[in-house]
């Protein structure tokens, strides 16, 4: 397992508690939060960094000024930063409250997002 199932069981009941119906997808090593069909947050234990972490599908609006927060890494596993997606670091999601306010981010932006387009089965 490559992601803390403290963590997962945390954003569980955010999302239980407000009545957001919500999907899990395994994937590349963590666990996928999805709404709607659309990816909401990832976590896993990033090499990198050796510790938990949230990326979080925030959207471009609120971006720029969420990648000042000392607790925020800009997510850039392709080599370049993707705008509209962070990595919020374990002091950013220490209690209750923060990690609310990460899952709250992503679910302002997920209306505005487009889910993925389906594979084709080959």
């Amino acid at each position: 397992m490559a992601y803390d199932e403290f963590l997962a069981d945390r954003i569980r009941r955010v999302l239980k508690d407000k009545q957001i119906y919500f999907s899990e997808l395994k994937m590349m090593g963590g666990l996928c939060f999805k709404v709607d069909n659309k990816m909401l947050c990832y976590i896993n234990i990033n090499k990198d960094y050796g510790d938990s972490l949230i990326m979080a599908r925030i959207g471009n609006i609120v971006y720029e000024n969420q990648l000042k927060k000392p607790e925020c890494l800009p997510m850039n596993f392709t080599g370049r930063p993707m705008k509209g997606y962070i990595y919020v670091t374990p002091d950013g999601f220490d209690t209750e409250a923060n990690l609310e306010y990460w899952i709250q981010l992503c679910l302002n932006f997920n209306p505005l997002a487009k889910a993925s387009k389906p594979k084709r089965k080959k």
